[in-house]
């Protein structure tokens, strides 16, 4: 296999989620990247919940890095684990407001579909982090807020400058005590996805 650029992403906090795991996910990754024959080279980066500066940014990271994985991850407080998301829906249809308290109306995200299905190897996903013994659950919503456009604008490669061959996204809960998921946890899991990824590009 040709070694690939690899791009992880999280978000910033938002309304609601005063902490986000996944911008700590980011630092952790960030301080320990994953290292192998696979990838060439690592990025990880938090993405702002807002939707006029998203798009944008990530143009921004597709300029300056141009990766061929992108696995984006997000926060759904009601996760059990780590939610596997099967679909990316074109539309801002139930959108709420984002950290500048825009809104955007209803319509599609960008052009293209209404849906598209993620590039990562979702089945042999499941079943390393179950044997792992992580929580891990199916979804077919990735929901209406930045995630879903996110999911959305990777998969569609609708920003200029940035085009992965391979995206997806993958939901995780708060983490913490009483939670579904412990930071340990929430990285050994990350990297898990990480290598499932990398090996169904063998």
């Amino acid at each position: 296999m040709t070694p690939v650029r690899l791009l992880v992403t999280g978000f910033e906090p938002f309304p609601g989620a005063p902490v986000n795991p996944t911008e700590w996910l980011v630092g952790a990754l960030r301080r320990e990247p994953p290292a192998g024959d696979g990838i060439a080279a690592f990025r990880a980066e938090v993405l702002p919940v807002d939707y006029a500066r998203v798009g944008p940014r990530l143009s921004e990271i597709g300029r300056d890095f141009s990766p061929d994985i992108a696995i984006h991850f997000g926060l759904a407080a009601e996760c059990s684990g780590f939610r596997l998301e099967r679909v990316a829906r074109n539309s801002f249809a139930g959108a709420r407001a984002d950290n500048a308290g825009a809104l955007p109306e209803a319509t599609a995200i960008c052009a293209g579909p209404e849906t598209f299905p993620s590039g990562l190897p979702l089945d042999a996903i499941h079943a390393a982090l179950a044997t792992a013994g992580l929580p891990v659950e199916w979804s077919d919503d990735a929901g209406a807020y930045l995630c879903n456009m996110v999911f959305t604008l990777s998969r569609a490669q609708a920003c200029e400058g940035f085009a992965p061959t391979v995206s997806g996204f993958v939901h995780v809960p708060p983490t913490g005590e009483g939670r579904p998921l412990d930071s340990a946890q929430l990285l050994a899991g990350a990297r898990i996805v990480i290598a499932e990824t990398l090996r169904s590009r063998r």
